[in-house]
């Protein structure tokens, strides 16, 4: 169903006169919201243990492997020039996996998670939006910063500062941010749920 939608998100995109490049990151950020973001949100809500959420992202990172290796890729939405589409589902699934064993109500991890999925994402559909392509914009780092520190609360004062932090690291060059952005998050979480719990509990 979510290949299905983003799919049409890039025929959508190529019809209003995007360019292919601006259509295919349309799509892949239908599936980031869609298949990163709100399966993170219901976590909390419906999972009692990472194994399975784990392991369907890493299924889903070798099933976007394959194409890649394979030159069979899903043109709508995978880049021959990169593989960050298989980069998400890999940070996705680790983060979540290995933060359940620190904190059982996965909150640790979904908040580093939806810093990727959400705020990485909105960012590039803004720039996207406006320049027509992917590049690093002030724009795109306001709305960023905006819906991180929303994100963030959930997690205290400690998450806002991740996200604003977050929205900062994204900019870097050259390193990809499905990495970046969510490794950064955590480690700012991890210090504060150690060192200063305080700052952890939630502003909503």
């Amino acid at each position: 169903m979510i290949l299905v939608l983003s799919k049409k998100a890039y025929e959508f995109a190529l019809k209003k006169g995007r360019s292919i490049n601006s259509s295919m990151y349309f799509s892949r950020k239908v599936i980031h919201f869609l298949a990163g973001g709100l399966t993170a949100m219901l976590l909390p809500f419906i999972a009692h243990e990472p194994i399975l959420p784990a392991a369907t992202a890493f299924g889903l990172a070798l099933m976007t492997y394959l194409p890649h290796k394979l030159n069979r890729r899903m043109y709508w939405f995978q880049d021959p020039e990169n593989l960050y589409d298989v980069d998400f589902t890999l940070s996705w699934g680790l983060v979540v996996f290995f933060t359940w064993f620190i904190d059982r109500s996965f909150w640790l991890g979904v908040i580093p998670v939806l810093f990727m999925a959400y705020g990485d994402g909105i960012t590039g559909i803004i720039r996207n939006l406006k320049y027509n392509k992917r590049t690093k914009a002030w724009e795109g780092t306001a709305g960023m910063l905006v819906l991180c520190v929303i994100i963030g609360a959930k997690m205290g004062f400690a998450g806002i500062f991740a996200g604003i932090v977050c929205s900062f690291v994204e900019r870097i060059e050259n390193i990809d941010d499905n990495f970046t952005v969510p490794a950064s998050g955590l480690l700012i979480l991890l210090a504060a749920h150690y060192y200063f719990p305080s700052l952890t509990v939630s502003l909503y």
